[in-house]
C-alpha cells in the first residue's frame, strides 16, 4: 500500500488528508481510502505552527508515524510546508478531489476565504478551463465570516438560517465595504438574520452562476473549499442558475468537500510516488512538482 498526505494551506485554514492507496492502482487510484482528515483554522496564529498541529493531528487519527508516509503533497501556500515532497497547483488538486468525492462532477466551484474559481474538468480530473472572480471580497468566505461574526451566528448555522429567509434583503454584490454597510443598516431596521443571510447568499450566488456559465460548464458542479458545507449558498446557486437559463447544471455539496484540495493533492502524490519509483532518473527532479 502507498500512504500519502495532502496538505492544503489556505488563507484561513489548513486542511490535511491522509490516504491509503493500493500499489499499482495508477492515476485512477481505485481502492483508495481516506484514513484521516483534519482542518485547523489559522486566524491570528503562526501558519507554520498550525500546519504542524494539523499534520500531527491527522497522523494521530490515522495511527501512523511520520516515517510511514511515502509522499507529502501540498497545494495552496505549499512553500510553508518545509517537509513536503512535492507541490501541486490548486486547480489540479481541487479537480482531482472533486472527482474522488463525486465521480459525476464535471466542474468544481472552489470558494475560499479570498477568492472563488470555477474549474471545468473531464472524467479523469483533467482541467479543461477555469474562471476566477474579479470582484471585491464580497463574494468570498472571509466576507461571509465577518458578517456571521457581526450577526452573532456561527458559520455552521448560516446555511440553515439562510434557507429560512422568505423575504431576502438585497446587498451590494460589488464591494465588501458597501455590503457590510448594507448589513449594518439592515440590522438597525430590524431585518431578521435569516433574511439578511438569504440576501447575501443570493448576491454571491448570482456572481458564481455567471462564473460557471462563462466557463461553459455542463452537468454536475461540486462546491469545494471553505464554503462547501454552506447548504444555503448551494440552494441559492441552483436558483440563480435556473433564473439565468442554466437549469441543466446541478450544484452539489459533499460532507468532505472542504478537504477536496488536500485529498486531490494526496491522490496526485500517490501517482507521482509510483512514477518516481518506477521511472529511472525521475528521482532527481526538482522538489516542486506542479503537474503530475
Amino acid at each position: 500500500m502507498v500512504i500519502t498526505t495532502g496538505v492544503d494551506i489556505g488563507s484561513s485554514a489548513v486542511k490535511v488528508a491522509v490516504l491509503q492507496s493500493p500499489k499499482g492502482s495508477g492515476r485512477e487510484r481505485a481502492g483508495t481510502r481516506v484514513l484521516a482528515k483534519v482542518v485547523e483554522r489559522n486566524r491570528r496564529r503562526d501558519a507554520r505552527q498550525v500546519i504542524e498541529l494539523a499534520y500531527d493531528r491527522a497522523l494521530s487519527e490515522a495511527n501512523l508515524p511520520r516515517e510511514k508516509v511515502d509522499y507529502v503533497a501540498t497545494t495552496g501556500e505549499g512553500e510553508l510546508v518545509e517537509f513536503r515532497t512535492g507541490h501541486f497547483y490548486g486547480m489540479t488538486a481541487h479537480a482531482r478531489g472533486a472527482i474522488f468525492l463525486d465521480p459525476a462532477a464535471r466542474a468544481a466551484l472552489d470558494v475560499g476565504a479570498l477568492h472563488a474559481r470555477a474549474i471545468k474538468l473531464d472524467a479523469r480530473a483533467k482541467v479543461l478551463d477555469y474562471r476566477m472572480t474579479s470582484q471585491c471580497a464580497s463574494g468570498t468566505g472571509q466576507f461571509l465570516e465577518n458578517i456571521a461574526r457581526y450577526l452573532g451566528v456561527t458559520l455552521e448555522e448560516i446555511g440553515t438560517l439562510s434557507q429560512e429567509g422568505k423575504t431576502p434583503e438585497k446587498v451590494s454584490g460589488i464591494c465588501a465595504v458597501l455590503a457590510e454597510t448594507d448589513v449594518i443598516n439592515m440590522v438597525s431596521r430590524g431585518i431578521s438574520t435569516a433574511n439578511i443571510l438569504r440576501g447575501i447568499h443570493e448576491s454571491m450566488a448570482a456572481g458564481f452562476a455567471k462564473l460557471l456559465r462563462s466557463s461553459k460548464v455542463e452537468g454536475v458542479v461540486l462546491v469545494t473549499g471553505g464554503l462547501s458545507a454552506d447548504t444555503g449558498l448551494a440552494a441559492c446557486l441552483n436558483d440563480a442558475l435556473h433564473k439565468q437559463g442554466a437549469s441543466k447544471l446541478d450544484v452539489r455539496t459533499h460532507p468532505d468537500a472542504i478537504y477536496a484540495g488536500a485529498i486531490g493533492a494526496a491522490l496526485w502524490g500517490a501517482y507521482r510516488f509510483e512514477k518516481l519509483a518506477f521511472t529511472p532518473g525521475l528521482a532527481d527532479i526538482q522538489k516542486e512538482e506542479h503537474l503530475p
